[in-house]
């Protein structure tokens, strides 16, 4: 097999065909692979957002509100928050940058292993940077991050944590947050998978009137499957959203990903079925997993890493084997104190976890 550097390794996950084609060369079609790098809704978008995109094909003919008040005062209902303190955004990776863009030329903590735009956008904006690590359990550093509070002028934290699905508990982030006030440290929380979790909490949504030095990033992308729409928000104080606004680019959010916004339902049916089908995949699928010997990390939402505990050091063979039999995982290559030790796994459709399952049941018989 080829080692970590000879192989072509893609920036983020979705890119099944790019992958495949290095373990299988004479494939080029995608639609061949099982994708489970992309941490989506396995289901498509609901229909509803269908209808409105095929309904809607006259927004792209004019220039959206470039205030976007209809989407933001939409989010701002439905997050019981004034529009003051809402920012609509070209998708997540948009609210990161520009949340970096707050701290230019200062210093940031990133709570690592993690999503690597923060790291990114801190580098575009010469924030600099150093890590603090979850441990062996992906439980929450408190104490350490509480070390560099003094030296930090911004604080990254991923809540449910992408890549390994865990979630800090409430009282970690409380008592962050109480000592961000002391320090004057601004605490960045990225909930874009929060959507995925069986009992889903607002508490970080109510803390915003509490801490001004709290930030939220939020994203309809993963839940609603619509990465190619581009829809994201911040939350924060409005004094932090007046000055973002002023900073983000004109028109940066299309017309018609603002009509998905100015429609989204009070209760969901579409969101409530997902919940409850990834909590009872992610049981079913530890259960199996377990039989198998694997590690599966303690996740919560719609993925989960992985390693084989009885071969922890070919997890690259592991890839390799799956992507012969067309089953694409994420790679952990690029994610911080992981180093490729681990795959990364969508929760997808039964049907197709089953398929999962049964390589790596395959797997077992092989090493």
């Amino acid at each position: 097999m080829k080692g970590r550097d000879d192989m072509n390794w893609p920036e983020h996950g979705g890119q099944p065909a790019k992958v495949g084609r290095q373990f299988i060369s004479n494939e080029t079609n995608s639609s061949h692979w099982l994708d489970f790098s992309a941490n989506i809704h396995p289901f498509g978008p609901p229909e509803w957002i269908k209808t409105i995109v095929a309904d809607s094909m006259t927004a792209i003919s004019v220039y959206p509100d470039p205030a976007y008040e209809e989407p933001t005062k939409r989010l701002a209902e439905l997050n019981d928050v004034s529009p003051e303190q809402v920012l609509v955004t070209n998708g997540g990776a948009e609210a990161i940058f520009l949340t970096a863009k707050l701290f230019a030329g200062k210093r940031a903590v990133i709570v690592q292993p993690t999503f690597g735009e923060y790291e990114q956008a801190c580098l575009h904006y010469r924030v600099e940077t150093r890590d603090v690590f979850y441990d062996g359990g992906f439980r929450f550093p408190l104490e350490e991050l509480e070390s560099q509070m003094a030296w930090a002028d911004v604080i990254y934290v991923c809540r449910p944590n992408n890549p390994s699905g865990t979630v800090t508990p409430e009282q970690g982030i409380r008592a962050l947050l109480e000592r961000c006030e002391e320090t004057e440290t601004f605490l960045v929380v990225d909930e874009a998978f929060a959507d995925f979790l069986s009992e889903p909490d607002s508490f970080l949504t109510r803390m915003l009137s509490q801490f001004n030095s709290l930030i939220l990033l939020r994203s309809l992308t993963k839940m609603y499957s619509i990465p190619g729409l581009r829809i994201g928000y911040l939350l924060t104080s409005s004094t932090i959203i007046a000055k973002l606004r002023r900073w983000q680019m004109p028109w940066s959010v299309n017309g018609i990903a603002g009509e998905v916004v100015r429609a989204l339902p009070n209760h969901d049916p579409y969101v409530i079925e997902a919940r409850t089908f990834v909590s009872e995949e992610l049981a079913r699928i530890r259960e199996r997993l377990t039989e198998l010997r694997f590690y599966m990390s303690p996740s919560q939402v719609n993925f989960y890493l992985l390693y084989d505990l009885e071969a922890p050091n070919k997890t690259e063979e592991l890839f390799a084997f799956l992507a012969k039999n067309r089953i694409i995982g994420r790679h952990t290559h690029n994610f911080k104190g992981l180093n490729g030790y681990f795959i990364r796994f969508a929760v997808k459709t039964d049907e197709d976890n089953d398929k999962l399952l049964a390589c790596l049941a395959a797997w077992r018989n092989h090493v």
